[in-house]
């Protein structure tokens, strides 16, 4: 698809030009997660919250425009061809992922929860009360539609030549981190990048550069539609929200609440097996988790790091999977916390093979250097893939004809704040993105304590 994104947003002048132009334009994740609640937790009342973690401002754009595109995904409903894609197509080598009944519903009963909008003293504040089942969808909506928004505020700064400058800069960037992945061996990348995106357009344009020339080594996408329109395979397993709301329901009791963890394993392997066997270790600490996981966790194929130093935490893993006696040949670990093309190469470099002495990770800068047997023998430690985001879908960082022009992305989120009246807390590995009120986040450190925890900056 060639898109003159230049001309498109310079005679953009329509009243609404939707940016959710489907409820499948959503995470794969969300899907999942969203049967799993249907399933266990229908009548759970919760609330989302929409956090801005950077110091740039979200409201560069009036707040009507926010309400017309959130009530427009409110309208919205999954249509037919969708929902026999979710009940025909296979997914992780397997049909009928999603049941019969749960599909029904969603096409069926499905629907969005109410928002509330505010601004107050130049900020956002949008937030989503309801069933947890009405209100785990808009996470990424939401998060999509305040984005694009805020792209399209700022095209709107720019003349026609400006706008031809930015686009062509950021294809130029674009085509030169895919020729750095180009023969890397082994490469396993998939996009991850819908909730920050520069814009629908520009990830689909994305999504089909990776498809054409990357080959083998561009295993997919999290974003569901662009995988239903372009025969791409659907990435995705769970994310931290599950083991927010189960902690915030056991309530007082330290020992159901350090149990939760892995009760919403034993939950999901209920409903799920093989691949989408991926546990997210770090909600509450990857360090405590693994030190008192039941036996059976060692079973599961792999683990998402999202917030420790990807290296340490695939080494970490690698040798708690060696003392449980399994082979960490044969298991999975998915790095993505804020990469770009660098830790890619270097993740494969490490985790792909062995580093001849004195060579260094980042010694690595294109598949080139894996062909140098000086430098590196291939034989993997452990499989290893790349959940690219925002700086895939959304690096416009000096694209703009006067500097940055404010297309820097920005750390952007939408999380559980509130299960049935209890305030729900994310610890992290990263100080930086613990979230929740200070007295329930001492408490939960008190319980899980704060081994392997560190201050990193959020760049994205």
């Amino acid at each position: 698809m060639i898109v003159n994104f230049a001309e498109r947003a310079h005679n953009h002048n329509w009243e609404l030009d939707p940016v959710t132009r489907s409820l499948l334009d959503t995470d794969f994740y969300k899907l999942l997660m969203l049967q799993f609640i249907w399933k266990n937790y229908p009548k759970t009342q919760v609330q989302f919250a929409v956090y801005n973690r950077s110091s740039a401002p979200v409201d560069t754009f009036p707040i009507e425009e926010m309400t017309a595109q959130l009530d427009h995904a409110r309208s919205r409903r999954f249509r037919r061809s969708e929902i026999v894609w979710l009940a025909g197509n296979t997914f992780y080598g397997r049909r009928g992922i999603f049941e019969p009944a749960f599909l029904q519903w969603l096409e069926k009963d499905f629907r969005l929860s109410d928002y509330e909008v505010s601004q107050k003293e130049g900020h956002f504040h949008l937030s989503f009360n309801g069933l947890w089942a009405e209100t785990t969808m808009w996470e990424l909506y939401s998060l999509s539609i305040i984005n694009e928004l805020r792209t399209r505020a700022n095209l709107k700064r720019l003349s026609e030549f400006g706008l031809d400058i930015l686009y062509a800069t950021a294809k130029t960037k674009l085509w030169n981190k895919i020729e750095r992945l180009r023969e890397v061996p082994n490469l396993s990348v998939a996009d991850f990048g819908t909730r920050r995106r520069h814009s629908f357009l520009w990830q689909e344009y994305v999504v089909e550069a990776m498809a054409a020339n990357l080959g083998s080594g561009f295993i997919g996408t999290s974003n569901a539609f662009l995988a239903h329109k372009h025969d791409l395979e659907a990435i995705g397993t769970n994310a931290h929200e599950i083991p927010m709301v189960l902690a915030a329901l056991a309530g007082n009791d330290d020992e159901a609440l350090r149990a939760s963890q892995y009760k919403v394993l034993e939950l999901w392997q209920q409903t799920y097996s093989g691949e989408l066997r991926i546990m997210l270790p770090d909600t509450f600490g990857t360090t405590q988790f693994f030190k008192n996981a039941p036996e059976w966790i060692a079973d599961w194929t792999g683990q998402r790091i999202d917030s420790q130093d990807p290296y340490i935490a695939g080494d970490e893993y690698i040798e708690w999977l060696k003392a449980h006696g399994r082979d960490p040949r044969e298991k999975l670990i998915i790095a993505s916390d804020a990469l770009d093309v660098d830790e890619i190469i270097g993740l494969q470099a490490y985790f792909g093979g062995t580093l001849a002495a004195g060579t260094k990770v980042s010694d690595f800068h294109s598949g080139a250097d894996f062909q140098d047997r000086r430098k590196w023998t291939q034989g993997r430690r452990i499989r290893c893939s790349a959940g690219w985001g925002t700086l895939l879908t959304n690096d416009f960082r000096g694209c703009g004809p006067s500097g940055n022009g404010g297309f820097d992305p920005i750390s952007l989120i939408s999380k559980v704040s509130m299960v049935e009246g209890r305030p729900a807390v994310k610890l992290s590995d990263n100080y930086a993105k613990t979230l929740g009120p200070p007295r329930e986040v001492e408490r939960y450190r008190r319980v899980f304590g704060t081994a392997g925890m560190s201050n990193t900056p959020v760049i994205t």
